[in-house]
C-alpha cells in the first residue's frame, strides 16, 4: 500500500516495508520521490525525515530533469552506438547463421537472421553489451581486490533503470548496469570501485568517501562525467 505525502509541489510516495532503515529515492525521468520505511515507523516521523532531505531531493530532481537522453534505437543501418564510449555507425547485415554482433573500426555489425524484428535486434545487441561487461569486470576484480582487502563471490550483470551498479555486502555479490558497456572504461571503473567500497562500508557516509578518496582520487571526475552523459531511452510507467 502506498501512502503519499505532499510537501509542497512535492509528492513524495511512502511504502511501509518489514526493513529497520529509511531509503529515499528519486526516480527518473521526471524526479518521482519514492521513500521505504519500517512498518511500524509513524507517518509523521517519515514527513520529518522527507522535510530534511528536500533540497537533496529537490537538487537531484533538477539532475533528472536536465539529463540528456539517447533517441529512441529502430536497430537500422546508420544508427549511432556507442561502446566504451565511442561511436560506431550500425550495419545490419541479415543472414540465415546465428544472430551475433562484432565492432569493426567504425562500425558496429549486426548480424540477424532475414525478418528479424527491432524488438528481437535489440535483445541481441542488450546481450551483447551485458557479454562486454562480463569480460571486462574479471580484470578490474584481480586488480583491485587485491588492493582494496576484499572479495566478490558473485557477479550479475542486467539492465537497470535507476543505477549505474549496486552492492550486497551481506552476499558480496554486484550487479552492473548493462548501459555502462557504452560509456568510457574510466567511468566503468568508478561504478567498480564504488560498488567495491560498499563492501567496506554498505553507507554513503564520511568513511566511504574517505574509502573512494584513499584508492581512487578521481572518483568525483568520473563520477560527474559520467552523470553528463546520456542515459538510455526508456518507457517510464508511473
Amino acid at each position: 500500500m502506498v501512502t503519499q505525502l505532499k510537501l509542497g509541489d512535492i509528492t513524495v510516495d511512502v511504502i511501509l516495508k518489514d526493513i529497520k532503515n529509511v531509503h529515499l529515492k528519486v526516480y527518473p525521468p521526471k524526479g518521482q520521490v519514492r521513500i521505504s520505511a519500517p512498518v511500524n515507523m509513524p507517518l509523521d516521523t517519515i514527513r520529518v525525515f522527507a522535510i530534511s532531505k528536500l533540497d537533496w531531493i529537490k537538487r537531484h530532481q533538477q539532475q533528472l530533469i536536465e539529463q540528456e537522453r539517447e533517441t529512441f534505437r529502430e536497430y537500422l543501418d546508420r544508427e549511432s552506438h556507442y561502446v566504451w564510449g565511442k561511436r560506431y555507425l550500425l550495419t545490419v547485415s541479415e543472414s540465415q547463421q546465428p544472430p551475433t554482433v562484432h565492432l569493426e573500426p567504425e562500425r558496429m555489425v549486426l548480424q540477424v537472421r532475414p525478418g528479424t524484428d527491432a524488438i528481437t535486434r535489440q535483445g541481441i545487441v542488450a546481450a551483447w553489451y551485458r557479454d562486454q561487461i562480463k569480460e571486462a569486470a574479471p580484470a578490474l576484480f584481480a586488480k583491485w581486490e587485491p588492493v582494496m582487502g576484499v572479495t566478490v563471490k558473485r557477479l550479475f550483470v542486467r539492465q537497470m533503470k535507476t543505477k549505474w551498479g549496486s552492492c550486497n555486502p551481506q552476499s558480496a555479490s554486484i550487479r552492473f548496469n548493462t548501459e555502462l558497456a557504452k560509456k568510457p572504461r574510466e567511468c566503468f571503473e568508478y561504478v567498480l570501485v564504488h560498488e567495491l567500497a560498499h563492501l567496506l562500508e554498505p553507507s554513503h557516509n564520511a568513511r566511504f568517501i574517505a574509502i573512494m578518496d584513499r584508492f581512487l582520487p578521481r572518483w568525483r571526475f568520473d563520477r560527474d562525467r559520467l552523470n553528463q552523459l546520456p542515459v538510455r531511452h526508456q518507457e517510464w510507467a508511473y
